[in-house]
């Protein structure tokens, strides 16, 4: 049983993985904190351009282009 616990210990494929969470966890949490920092600035352009967009008159045909 010591010679498991001994073999265990020197074993490194498990730091490996930890590795791998740990900087996993890390992109995640930078990629939420940019979009938290735009969101605000992203929602009031939305709002910008929707309004635009509803007070744009269209063309619905080809006849009141001359119009």
């Amino acid at each position: 049983m010591i010679k498991f616990f001994k073999n265990f210990s020197k074993d490194e494929d498990g730091a490996v993985t930890v590795d791998w969470v740990v900087l996993t966890a890390a992109v995640v949490g930078l990629g939420v904190a940019g979009v938290a920092s735009v969101n605000t600035g992203i929602t009031g352009l939305a709002t910008k351009i929707g309004t635009e967009v509803g007070t744009t008159a269209t063309v619905t045909s080809l006849g009141e282009l001359g119009q």
